[in-house]
């Protein structure tokens, strides 16, 4: 839908139209706050990192506010189908964190006593209840690792689909092909923003651009410290004997992962090395890196055929969370976005929390200032241990 070159009028405008975008477009709508417009720079909705996520949702993070986000995303994901009208295919396949030293047992076991002081019941295992529990893994250098049957895996399309046209039933107009070109201020506050179809008039903007957050806070003169890097995923064939029951499985030191898609393996791995930027074509030196240890560690992927392979960015942060709510820097700019890997698990409640931080003036669900931007500012910023 694209607009013409005249001035329009909005009460909430959000700069990007993935999972974040939509979600807080539709708690915003349904708050009844106003017209909500919600931008997206391409042609289509989803189109960036949450078209190309591997959709997994847990609860094993190693802060409490992450935990939290978790625990009250995967609840509504739950309720998605009848609240939203909306199927999204939620598979609660588990999470299976192999860990391969006692460093990481031992920050792992903290992460567990956490979770289970918020009400997640992870499991500690040893290598024979891994064994048990996940056969096909090569285990032989596995101290231990930690399992929660209740994380797992969801429909990034249906969920970002339910959101939106639940937030256009409520009346918020959803505008692609239109991407921001200015985010407009006088005196300290926000007053619109200006787009290649002409200006919006607004009191409240919401940067919710994913890897293209920073980015969008230079048009406001604000240094949002997110950084787009690059990821990689396989999809194998379908494979004898795997199922929907095939625990989303984490090589933590390696930053592997493996999951069950449609009948065969979703494989990804993390480079470290990986210098930011917007580049989404597979490399091939990683990809044989990639398989390697991919083979190394679930041996049956040898005589595996792949099926697709495609690159997504992470939106990456300085300590891997997410950067929360209203911005000091300007009145009525608010920020979501940075979530470093886990944005898509973290999308409901992110939406319903900025909403409350729009129309009450402080999100209360969730309390949420370990994720301000003045954290950094404050040199008060606490790292996420569990990313992939």
């Amino acid at each position: 839908m694209r607009g013409t070159a005249t001035t329009r009028t909005a009460d909430v405008v959000i700069i990007g139209g993935g999972i974040m975008g939509a979600s807080i477009a539709y708690h915003v709508a349904r708050r009844r706050a106003g017209r909500v417009m919600l931008l997206e720079r391409a042609d289509m909705f989803g189109t960036g990192s949450t078209g190309a996520n591997a959709g997994g949702m847990r609860h094993q993070f190693s802060t409490a506010v992450n935990i939290e986000l978790s625990r009250l995303s995967i609840a509504m994901m739950e309720r998605f189908p009848e609240e939203m009208h909306q199927e999204v295919d939620l598979n609660f396949c588990g999470y299976l964190f192999l860990l391969d030293n006692e460093a990481d047992m031992a920050v792992f076991r903290r992460n567990v006593a956490l979770q289970h002081r918020l009400g997640v019941p992870t499991r500690l295992l040893n290598p024979d209840d891994i064994r048990e529990l996940a056969p096909l893994f090569r285990l032989d250098d596995i101290v231990g690792g930690t399992f929660y049957d209740r994380d797992g895996l969801a429909d990034p399309s249906g969920a970002l689909q339910g959101y939106l046209a639940q937030a256009r039933a409520l009346g918020a107009e959803l505008r692609t092909g239109e991407p921001v070109t200015a985010i407009r201020s006088v005196a300290g506050r926000v007053t619109g923003v200006s787009t290649s179809a002409g200006e919006i008039d607004a009191p409240v903007v919401v940067i919710a651009a994913g890897p293209w957050s920073g980015e969008v806070g230079k048009l406001a003169g604000i240094d949002l410290p997110v950084q787009p890097v690059r990821r990689q995923i396989a999809v194998t064939r379908p494979i004898p004997g795997i199922d929907r029951s095939f625990p989303f499985t984490i090589d933590f030191t390696r930053s592997l992962y493996f999951h069950y898609e449609s009948g065969g393996i979703l494989t990804g791995m993390s480079d470290p090395d990986q210098p930011p930027g917007f580049d989404t074509s597979v490399d091939p030196d990683w990809r044989l890196a990639h398989i390697e240890q991919a083979v190394n560690r679930l041996p049956l992927l040898e005589t595996a055929e792949i099926l697709t392979e495609w690159a997504g960015l992470y939106e990456v942060t300085p300590d891997d969370q997410p950067i929360l709510g209203r911005l000091p820097q300007l009145d009525g700019l608010f920020a979501c976005t940075g979530f470093s890997g886990h944005g898509f698990m973290q999308g409901p409640a992110s939406g319903l929390v900025i909403a409350e931080e729009i129309v009450d003036g402080r999100a209360h669900t969730i309390d949420i200032d370990p994720l301000r931007w003045d954290r950094f500012e404050k040199h008060a910023a606490v790292a996420e241990y569990n990313v992939i």
